[in-house]
């Protein structure tokens, strides 16, 4: 048994979690399908597919042994149209990750508009706050915000994002402006995450603790809760923009801003930039930075 037998038919039955759609998709029958894939199986002494007869799932093996059957395909598609000379159109499946906030508001729009541009591309885009294992999890890239960590990650600057610390108009005229990061302390701050903001006094990062009677996680909320009086907030551009633009919110000790941070796209270090992931991120950058 050659090495590639049964291979495309495990990816496609992987990817469609069926026998019968693998068998459409390969264009062969549904029983064909099932003994390439069960003497693959034979071959690799190892159970690769959980079988019911409703469903059709990956054992652990079976993950492990598509993820990497997955990057070779890819590997060859891409080869296939360099050899070939063919046009330069981003298609097949590209798996990214995104925060959950800045994903909905500012990267999915932009992959819609990518993919009305060019159809053939199918893009898996999971929203999570948590930072995922690209090589264990099968990503091709993930944008990720501020400092960067992970230094076996390759990564590219797509933009920037700035703090503002805001509060309504309504807020200050009952409880005053604060000038200056000490005033702090006399007022309500609605809490994220952590309890205290950050700022850059001097030309050095200082982080200054908060308190208030709202804590949550929810950037949305904590913005709802500034817009209706209720304290002072510190949140990314993307949540205030607007309401600063249209007088809802009130800009608060600019002085002390800190230093914009950097939106990153970071992809693996040995993994190849395929010409379909670097259109993407072009597309991104062009698109982020437009007018700026």
């Amino acid at each position: 048994m050659s090495i590639w037998e049964g291979v495309s038919e495990f990816v496609a039955v992987a990817e469609t979690d069926s026998f019968t759609q693998a068998s459409k998709r390969l264009g062969i029958s549904t029983a064909q399908v099932s003994r390439q894939v069960s003497a693959l199986e034979a071959r690799l002494l190892t159970k690769l597919l959980y079988r019911t007869t409703r469903k059709v799932s990956l054992t652990e093996e079976g993950q492990i042994y598509y993820q990497h059957c997955r990057q070779v395909l890819d590997g060859l598609e891409e080869a296939e149209r360099a050899i070939t000379n063919l046009q330069l159109t981003p298609r097949g499946r590209l798996r990214m990750t995104a925060p959950v906030t800045y994903g909905e508001k500012v990267i999915a729009p932009l992959i819609n508009d990518f993919v009305v541009r060019y159809p053939e591309l199918e893009v898996q885009l999971h929203l999570t706050n948590q930072k995922m294992d690209l090589v264990a999890e099968g990503y091709d890239l993930a944008v990720r915000m501020g400092e960067l960590e992970d230094s076996s990650m390759m990564a590219r600057r797509l933009s920037s994002r700035a703090q503002y610390v805001c509060a309504s108009p309504e807020y200050l005229s009952n409880h005053g402006t604060p000038h200056s990061l000490s005033e702090l302390e006399q007022h309500n701050c609605l809490q994220g995450n952590l309890d205290y903001w950050r700022f850059n006094e001097r030309g050095k990062s200082r982080k200054t603790s908060v308190k208030g009677n709202i804590t949550c996680n929810s950037g949305w909320t904590l913005l709802d809760a500034a817009l209706k009086g209720i304290g002072i907030v510190q949140l990314p551009d993307y949540y205030v923009k607007q309401a600063l633009d249209s007088g809802k919110l009130i800009s608060l000790l600019e002085h002390y801003q800190e230093h914009d941070e950097g939106i990153w796209a970071v992809y693996p270090h040995n993994r190849h930039l395929s010409p379909k992931v670097r259109m993407l991120l072009d597309y991104f950058s062009e698109s982020l930075n437009r007018g700026s």
